[in-house]
């Protein structure tokens, strides 16, 4: 058995209990990609990650990130969670405008945001976005989400997938409470999807209606494909989401410089993501995700060195 510590962390919150769960292995020297799939299957958190030595002057470590049951190239709430971890422990200095983490998509800048106790808050970059499958027909698409068509088509946006490294299904809502009411079926899902000949993806949903709050979107994300029957703070496809509102007209592009998704709400895990979208001469030139953490406590966990 070998003795590996854990750092747990509410990211994409202000107080305990809330955002999403992560557990960062801050020294995962010698643990190869299976025993991590497994550690991160124990700890059952929507992600775990695991901070190597860096491969290169390019980044100051080298991380990786798994979900119960697969690894991801790039995350939003694990690479800000690992960020605040490693400020922690003094592998950041206090301070420092920026620390580069080598993901699965490269080298991945997360620029920081300092207080009197500590860091406040940690903001990545993201690829440029990409955008691919519309669907025409929604019908089967709504009622795999337990909704009816004209929760979708009365948002008057169209449904469509996007990617910062991860493609995500983003499906508009005509209103929060549409979206507090939705229910996922996979099966439906993979039946629509099939029928469309498009591979399944996790699914995000999401309402620009405004509330009581600043939010500029209210969403939830579904991806069991992942192991995870829903999330409750997506990074990962916020930096996505940000460019198709800026795309869509929903925002211009002064308010796309800085949003926020309010997500998780209906799991109890109130989850707020910063979101900015930057531009030259109408072209996306820029994209972050980020937010602030709360580390809750630490541990070990004793892996063996082979796995029967």
């Amino acid at each position: 058995m070998t003795r590996r510590g854990y750092v747990h962390l509410d990211v994409f919150a202000d107080r305990a209990f809330r955002g999403n769960q992560l557990a960062v292995f801050t020294d995962a020297t010698g643990l190869d990609g299976e025993r991590m799939q497994r550690i991160a299957n124990e700890m059952a958190f929507p992600e775990t990650t695991f901070v190597l030595p860096s491969e290169s002057r390019d980044a100051e470590a080298r991380v990786r990130i798994f979900t119960p049951t697969r690894e991801l190239p790039i995350a939003g709430h694990p690479t800000v969670g690992t960020t605040f971890a490693l400020a922690a422990n003094g592998v950041i200095n206090r301070g420092a405008p920026c620390v580069t983490l080598a993901l699965g998509v490269g080298p991945t800048p997360v620029f920081l945001e300092w207080a009197e106790h500590g860091l406040r808050s940690a903001w990545m970059r993201q690829p440029i976005p990409t955008f691919g499958f519309v669907p025409v027909h929604v019908k089967k698409l709504a009622a795999a989400l337990g909704l009816v068509a004209g929760d979708i088509l009365e948002s008057g946006l169209p449904v469509q997938s996007g990617s910062c490294g991860v493609p995500f299904l983003f499906v508009p809502l005509a209103t929060r409470e549409a979206v507090n009411r939705a229910r996922f079926d996979r099966a439906a899902f993979q039946a629509f999807v099939a029928a469309a000949e498009q591979p399944e993806l996790p699914v995000f949903v999401f309402s620009v209606q405004r509330g009581d709050d600043d939010a500029t979107v209210f969403s939830r994300m579904f991806a069991p494909l992942f192991g995870i029957p829903e999330d409750p703070a997506t990074g990962g496809a916020s930096g996505p989401l940000g460019a198709y509102l800026l795309q869509n007209r929903v925002v211009t592009e002064q308010e796309a410089a800085l949003m926020w998704s309010l997500q998780g709400v209906a799991m109890g895990r109130q989850s707020r993501i910063g979101i900015a979208v930057l531009t030259s001469g109408g072209a996306i030139t820029d994209v972050r995700v980020g937010g602030s953490c709360v580390t809750l406590g630490a541990g070990f966990l004793d892996v063996p060195e082979r796995l029967e």
